[in-house]
């Protein structure tokens, strides 16, 4: 069943990852901003999050409050790639810089794709903090927290009551 069930999961991720390839961008930026929110970032999407993908927007596509407060932002790089558009490094780079015209500390780089280890090497070098999720994690991440996705059936599987017995 455990087999199955992942198997279940991996056919949900594609079909997950070819949905979000073919909507329009706008709608990815807003989607990362809502799996942050169910995440329990911020608190509501009215307060916390906001999609600023647009032109002039300084490289920066989402903003979302790290706590309830507003005390500390996140800042988001989305980017809806085909398989095998991979990110590199120069990427990486000019989101590092557009965090520093943000004067922020810390970025979320989410992509349909993946990273190349010559980009993950660079984010991890940086003297900001730039977490990356790749398609597989993204999806495997909506699928956690219920976003594009939702419960179909629920199966209990039960056991021998040892206490019951004794």
């Amino acid at each position: 069943m455990r087999v199955a069930h992942r198997q279940i999961e991996a056919s949900l991720a594609q079909d997950l990852l070819d949905r979000i390839r073919a909507a329009p961008a706008d709608f990815f930026e807003r989607l990362i901003i809502g799996l942050l929110i169910n995440m329990g970032y911020g608190g509501s999407a009215a307060q916390a999050g906001r999609a600023l993908g647009r032109s002039g927007d300084d490289g920066v596509d989402g903003v979302i409050d790290q706590d309830a407060l507003g005390l500390d932002r996140v800042y988001v790089q989305a980017k809806r790639y085909k398989q095998g558009n991979n990110i590199g490094p120069g990427a990486i780079r000019d989101f590092f810089g557009s965090l520093d015209r943000h004067k922020a500390a810390k970025g979320l780089f989410v992509t349909t794709s993946a990273f190349s280890q010559s980009a993950k090497e660079t984010a991890e070098f940086l003297s900001k903090r730039i977490v990356l999720i790749d398609g597989d994690q993204l999806t495997m991440l909506m699928i956690r927290h219920n976003v594009g996705c939702r419960i179909k059936d629920t199966l209990h599987i039960k056991n021998i009551d040892e206490d019951f017995f004794e």
